[in-house]
């Protein structure tokens, strides 16, 4: 397996677990930051590397009146003083070629959306940055046909690639799991990733937003380290009732500690399988 470099840390087989965590969307800076705060401290703790996670905008929201976030350009900046502030590197997703470079800038790792896994031109200008790509594996896409989206990043000159399991459809506004899918991604020579709290939304499931069921997202943590990943993605808030996005799906931070804690000692054993 490709062993990933973010800043610091190393990504993959015999390294730990990562966390990339934060708010599903920037809300500004404080919040934002007292959020990445918080689990930073938490990450510190258990010794668990950690990257912040927040978008700097929203692009398939269900509804036109739904909180994108602040922009391009008023967002990197957001991260740019996160990133600076807490001493970690930042996660971020892209939409179209023309943010890519901006985007690079600032983020150490670019992320793909789940729904653009398939985009070409996205992958090839993401992969010629130079800079870790975490693409998300499409909800309508099975585990071994991430190797095309591999193929296409690698064949662009870039082996700075992590991939990430958030479910697949499964009738009208369900998602499921195949946990199969986390070793057979694996089996592709990169690292992988659980997103745990996207893999437990039900999408357009409240007319014009997402639902989730939050009460299983810890189950899905605690399964995917029993089965071998390499890190997790987690969207987290003080308070997810007031989150501007993806609120019903996401771990409060009152609950994460014991979560990472569990999915830890569960990655101890399960990566001597993985």
């Amino acid at each position: 397996m490709e062993i990933v470099k973010i800043g610091p840390y190393q990504v993959g087989q015999g390294h730990p677990l990562l966390i990339m965590a934060g708010p599903c969307v920037l809300e500004g800076y404080e919040r934002s930051l007292a959020i990445g705060r918080r689990v930073k401290a938490i990450c510190d703790k258990l010794g668990l590397p950690y990257v912040f996670k927040a978008s700097y905008d929203k692009a398939n929201r269900s509804s036109l009146d739904s909180f994108r976030g602040p922009g391009l350009e008023e967002g990197l900046q957001i991260l740019a003083q996160i990133k600076k502030d807490l001493g970690v590197p930042v996660i971020s997703d892209v939409h179209e070629t023309c943010q890519v470079e901006k985007a690079a800038e600032v983020l150490d790792i670019i992320q793909i959306p789940a729904f653009l896994c398939r985009q070409t031109d996205l992958l090839v200008e993401a992969a010629r940055t130079g800079k870790v790509v975490n693409v998300k594996k499409g909800q309508f896409l099975a585990p071994w046909d991430m190797k095309n989206v591999v193929n296409k990043i690698v064949e662009s000159g870039s082996r700075n690639l992590m991939l990430t399991e958030r479910g697949v459809s499964f009738g009208y506004n369900t998602l499921v799991t195949d946990m199969r899918s986390l070793p057979i991604m694996r089996d592709l020579g990169f690292p992988v990733i659980m997103d745990v709290t996207h893999s437990v939304q039900i999408p357009g499931g409240q007319g014009t937003s997402s639902g989730g069921q939050s009460k299983y997202a810890p189950h899905m943590a605690r399964a995917a380290a029993a089965v071998g990943v390499d890190g997790l993605f987690i969207e987290t808030h003080d308070n997810p009732a007031e989150a501007l996005s993806d609120g019903p799906n996401m771990i409060p931070l009152d609950r994460l500690e014991q979560v990472l804690a569990d999915a830890k000692a569960i990655d101890a054993i399960g990566r001597r399988e993985a």
